[in-house]
């Protein structure tokens, strides 16, 4: 398949008015949608800029690749956009972007298409090949610029393959067709091993990102070019779209002399137990290959250490690119993500069963049942022991899980509840840590016996004996308090939270301050024994308005939107009602202090009117769709509602004019 059929003429854009980074995004999304190729311009921008978030596609050199795979594409494509000025798309080199390549996936791409966006990927490479593109003035010069490049990479590869065929003909009738040399030639009518075939030079590398689809194979040409360069060895696995590729065997990880790991994703990690290994992020393979071949080739690189899980820790590894806060936020977030299925589940069947109750009685069998499965018998009980245990797994792998999830259990056998499971899954990862730290000197002949014997006995123990002697006295007392507390505050103090927690949901819209407000919310739900959802009022209503006051600007200050914008607008409409606050992300991404100033003001308002009015929600999720389990669903409606027109007013009337309306 030729990379101009996804790329088709009438999408092009060979002179781009954008001058920031997002109204570039803005641009290229709208030749999509005009010319049918996405059915969803908001979630395709949401998806687009939740990549940007992970890393940077402005690749440097001139080039930015924005790219997602989503259902909101219907067909694959790549829209190509000069400029001839250039604009700052925040490139990893620092240097303005010349020329965009915007790839839209759809979720289920043909294998044929995603090969075909690899080989357009890797083509961006070659300076020379980009500086022809710099010099294109029409769509027709382009289409035909990549047509002649891909008929002469096609040429090329053919060639090539004839020629290692040959030459491994040869050697299989030649005397050293089973020594080491012959192997690694052996390994050359592949096409990834390259370089010097005599080299005792031999690494192994991993290249991944999160959608698969651009730098995934950048990173592997990358490396594998200047591996030619440099007269290495190289065996290139990818991560991509259609899975992993070129998979490395035990034996080419065993013959290595290091190991490369360009993600910005999870890969399998427990193989490469004992060798050096260099982690970066999947750019470092783009822009750095030199440097990772070079450290990788001398050794210079921390031994990794697997322990009975998929993941593991290398010796003496930096942690200089991630804080404290960042790391303890991550292994919040890995417990919160594994609890939520619960909390949902659980939480809605025992919203519908005081429902039921209502209407019938507690003694219903339907009520019965219905909160058997979910309550404090069924899914409720598990939360605490969820999030405890993932908590835990996250900090100190597989071996930790068992040991916070235990110490969550006795957290809620205590009363230590929400407060004594996250202290008992922090301590669960550092004491299997600290076991791994321990044990190291032990003889490598028992190696075995460390995950399936030593750490869950030890670490069960330990504790064990810290949840039952320490913490849950100490959270146990503190949670019987707060408890209290929050029953007794008075009707001020009660609105001065509902402020906070509904403004909280505003701040970072799906980020750390919105999960802590949510998390309080969660806690205080399931540890007060009577589950009426009062905070969980303030922390729904503020997390409904930010999409709201969106749909309400576009809608009625269209002049100070895009067109673009405005079709978006509408689709923030269901988004706020289901009280799926991300929907406003993009907005907030593209104008940060109006949209987030505008929005938490109206979040606090809303949260404090659910106090002022003694509103409760008996649901952890579900925006306007379990408003009806309120005990007051109209003023909930209305709490909502007023923060809504808040933020939306302030942000329509605080908005400038787009400067360009395309």
């Amino acid at each position: 398949m030729r990379i101009t059929d996804l790329m088709i003429q009438e999408t092009m854009i060979m002179d781009l008015q954008a001058t920031t980074k997002e109204e570039a995004i803005d641009e290229l999304i709208a030749s999509l949608n005009r010319s049918g190729r996405i059915n969803d311009p908001v979630l395709f921008k949401e998806m687009i800029y939740k990549r940007e978030a992970e890393s940077s596609t402005g690749i440097g050199g001139g080039i930015a690749m924005p790219h997602a795979k989503t259902t909101a594409v219907n067909e694959p494509t790549v829209v190509f956009a000069k400029s001839r000025k250039g604009l700052d798309f925040e490139a990893l080199d620092d240097e303005p972007a010349h020329i965009f390549f915007m790839i839209a996936a759809p979720e289920g791409a043909a294998n044929t298409h995603l090969r075909t966006l690899a080989a357009l990927s890797r083509l961006l490479i070659d300076s020379d090949f980009i500086s022809q593109l710099m010099s294109t003035d029409t769509p027709e010069e382009v289409t035909a610029l990549f047509d002649a490049k891909q008929a002469e990479e096609a040429e090329k590869k053919a060639a090539k393959e004839k020629a290692e065929a040959e030459k491994a003909a040869n050697a299989a009738n030649g005397t050293n067709a089973g020594s080491g040399s012959g192997n690694d030639q052996k390994q050359n009518t592949s096409g990834l091993i390259v370089g010097n075939a005599a080299s005792e030079d031999f690494v192994v590398a991993v290249t991944a990102c999160p959608t698969g689809i651009a730098h995934t194979f950048m990173a592997e040409d990358a490396l594998k070019k200047k591996a030619h360069e440099m007269g290495v060895n190289i065996r290139v696995e990818t991560n991509g779209s259609e899975g992993a590729q070129n998979v490395l065997t035990a034996d080419e990880i065993a013959r290595a002399k290091g190991v490369i790991v360009a993600a910005d994703k999870n890969v399998e990690m427990a193989r490469f137990d004992g060798k050096p290994v260099l982690q970066r992020p999947v750019s470092d393979g783009i822009r750095k290959s030199e440097e990772l071949i070079r450290k990788a080739v001398n050794g210079d690189a921390p031994i990794y250490r697997s322990q009975g899980g998929s993941g593991g820790k290398s010796e003496g590894e930096s942690q200089g690119k991630v804080s404290v806060g960042s790391k303890i936020y991550k292994d919040l977030m890995n417990g919160i993500s594994h609890m939520l299925p619960f909390v949902v589940g659980g939480g809605i069947l025992l919203a519908i069963s005081f429902l039921f109750e209502q209407i019938a009685s507690p003694d219903n069998p339907i009520v019965q049942l219905l909160q058997t499965i979910g309550g404090g018998t069924g899914a409720f009980h598990f939360l605490i022991p969820v999030l405890a245990g993932f908590i835990a797994m996250s900090i100190g792998d597989r071996p930790a899980l068992m040991p916070g999830m235990v110490g969550g259990l006795m957290a809620v056998n205590s009363n230590a509840g929400f407060l004594g499971g996250l202290a008992a899954g922090f301590l669960a990862g550092y004491v299997v840590i600290g076991l791994r730290k321990l044990f190291k000197g032990l003889p490598k002949a028992i190696d075995g016996l460390k995950p399936i014997l030593l750490y869950p006995v030890f670490g069960l123990l330990i504790v064990g004996a810290i949840s039952f002697y320490v913490f849950d006295p100490i959270f146990g007392s503190l949670n019987t308090w707060l408890v209290d507390a929050l029953g007794n505050l008075g009707t001020g103090n009660a609105v001065l939270l509902g402020l906070l927690l509904g403004g909280m949901m505003s701040i970072d819209m799906g980020g750390p301050f919105n999960k802590a407000a949510y998390t309080f919310a969660i806690g205080v739900f399931t540890s007060s024994g009577n589950t009426d959802g009062a905070w969980m009022a303030a922390v729904m209503a503020g997390g409904m308005v930010p999409p709201l006051a969106i749909a309400l600007a576009t809608t009625f200050f269209k002049s100070k939107f895009t067109e673009q914008e405005r079709k978006s607008g509408l689709t923030n409409y269901v988004l706020g009602f289901s009280f799926i606050t991300e929907g406003a992300i993009p907005f907030a991404a593209a104008d940060p202090l109006r949209v987030l100033t505008s929005c938490i003001l109206g979040s606090a308002v809303a949260g404090g009117l659910t106090q002022l009015w003694s509103i409760n929600v008996p649901a952890p999720h579900g925006g306007i769709f379990v408003a009806a389990l309120a005990n007051h669903a109209l003023l909930f409606l209305l709490a909502v509602a007023i923060g809504a027109v808040i933020s939306g007013l302030i942000l329509g009337l605080w908005k400038k004019s787009p400067t360009v309306v395309k």
